[in-house]
């Protein structure tokens, strides 16, 4: 078979192969503020004493009196579970050397609220109880999905529209998009001005959540 021949038969297999996919990619942002209907407070009770038994003791006998006031309060407006428990001992440095001074616990509990209104009487009403620690209220949402996917619907209209605009420019338009990544995500807000055991009652004001949504689509340009 002659040289000529033989490229007669690979130029239409060339021939054949498909053109290459011209793609573009465009990301679209979106954000959503809303009202929290959420708070949780971060509770906890520390003891020192010469033993760790002493400490241990006396800390479950001061949160014991924390929580029964505290559920008492509010019923079923919330929920409380224990997060972190220490027992340790406490060293001193007395002249250059260290000493055990004694040992301390803590146990820290957190109050969940569906009632945002009575933030203030929880966090009052656990230190007149006998708390000794309380953590800045973080404020959330209890079923932040629905608001999470209106973010990323808006998030997918940019990401289209942002494409449409690419793709005119271009000199082209968006065919079938090949493929979208998404993210969202929102951050609890806390409350930066508490004052545990002001008088009538603590002042909390929630802060405003802002959920927040990212989707990158990949689409052909024709």
């Amino acid at each position: 078979m002659s040289r000529a021949a033989i490229l007669f038969l690979i130029a239409p297999l060339a021939w054949a192969q498909p053109p290459i996919a011209r793609r573009i990619q465009a990301v679209g942002n979106a954000s959503i503020t809303i009202q929290p209907d959420q708070a949780r407070i971060s509770v906890g009770v520390t003891t020192t004493a010469a033993t760790a038994q002493e400490a241990a003791s006396q800390n479950a006998t001061q949160l014991d009196a924390v929580i029964k006031a505290v559920t008492a309060l509010i019923g079923s407006k919330g929920s409380i579970k224990t997060t972190n428990y220490t027992l340790g001992p406490i060293y001193r440095t007395v002249g250059g050397q260290s000493q055990l001074a004694g040992f301390s616990a803590t146990n820290t509990i957190q109050v969940t609220l569906n009632d945002l209104t009575i933030i203030g009487q929880v966090i009052d009403t656990a230190v007149q109880a006998g708390a000794t620690n309380i953590g800045s209220p973080q404020f959330t949402l209890q079923n932040p999905d629905p608001v999470r996917q209106q973010a990323l619907a808006a998030a997918a209209k940019q990401a289209r529209s942002d494409a449409d605009a690419i793709a005119s420019g271009l000199g082209g338009r968006v065919g079938q998009v090949i493929s979208a990544q998404e993210g969202a995500n929102y951050t609890p807000v806390a409350n930066p001005n508490l004052t545990a055991g002001a008088a009538p009652t603590t002042p909390i004001q929630p802060g405003a959540l802002e959920i927040s949504a990212t989707v990158t689509i990949t689409a052909e340009l024709q």
